[in-house]
């Protein structure tokens, strides 16, 4: 940066919120539900495709929908990835919450392989990515094979990833919230009680409780984020590595909780090398 010059301000909610949203492919249901769907859209050139499945952010909460992800969605197709962005029921939705959320999300991500009959989709290389609760998601997508035999999360046969690119990223759902902050309040919300109360739950809800995962991990994180502060990507890379993934934080430093989802600023072509080299054959 010269002198003289300051860095630009970390991206606000209502840019984001209110930026163009570019219309999909075609929105498709993967499930009976109204909310069960996701936005498809397709790179030019015949593919197959590698893919983006990607998970919207909001707290887990019924307020925030995937229509704020539709830029990151058009560019990451624009840098020739398919992308599958889901829709799925969250915290204030009829079943929303546990396991609803999480049972949605699952089925969503399986539900590439029906598509892939239609689409020329490539499944070898399908990259999770996820912001803020949406990067919570990703990553137990990518942890789902490691839930125990008894648990009502564990059926079918989960949908192998490439990898996960996690956007600020709630990686740690007790230490999240354990820490004051209207998002971090959401977490008991999500799983309906706080972990000694339904310890189970937080077992099999909390990525860093399901490691290994077995994928290159991403996380990508600003540096300036005060909705999910830097030490969860840190923490969990760290954590991942003892247990042998590799797992890298992407520190970007003058971004905040937002820069790394909007495709018009400075740290997102460092969201797109992330994906793109990760959906590399």
């Amino acid at each position: 940066m010269c002198a003289g010059l300051k860095a630009p301000a970390p991206v606000t909610w209502r840019q984001i919120s209110s930026a163009a949203a570019p219309p999909p492919f075609d929105r498709i249901a993967y499930g009976t539900h109204p909310l069960a769907f996701g936005e498809l859209r397709l790179p030019k050139g015949p593919g197959p495709h590698p893919v983006a499945l990607i998970v919207h952010g909001g707290c887990w909460q019924s307020e925030y929908d995937l229509r704020h992800l539709a830029p990151m969605s058009a560019a990451l197709a624009e840098a020739g990835l398919a992308t599958w962005t889901l829709e799925f029921r969250r915290i204030g939705d009829v079943g929303g919450g546990w396991p609803g959320t999480f049972e949605d999300v699952a089925r969503g991500a399986d539900h590439l392989r029906t598509l892939a009959r239609e689409f020329p989709l490539d499944l070898r290389r399908v990259v999770a990515v996820g912001h803020s609760a949406g990067g919570h998601l990703a990553l137990w997508l990518a942890a789902r094979r490691n839930l125990p035999e008894r648990s009502a999360l564990r059926w079918g046969e989960p949908l192998p990833l490439k990898g996960v690119v996690s956007l600020a990223g709630i990686c740690d759902l007790r230490s999240y919230g354990a820490s004051p902050g209207s998002c971090n309040d959401s977490v008991e919300r999500l799983l309906e009680g706080a972990p000694a109360k339904v310890p189970e739950r937080y077992a099999q809800a909390n990525p860093s409780e399901l490691l290994p995962l077995r994928v290159p991990v991403r996380l990508v994180q600003g540096a300036l984020d005060t909705i999910v502060r830097p030490e969860q990507s840190q923490r969990f890379a760290a954590k991942a590595r003892a247990h042998g993934d590799d797992a890298r934080v992407v520190m970007i430093d003058a971004a905040g909780h937002f820069d790394v989802i909007a495709p018009f600023a400075p740290a997102f072509e460092k969201v797109r090398r992330a994906v793109v080299e990760l959906a590399r054959d």
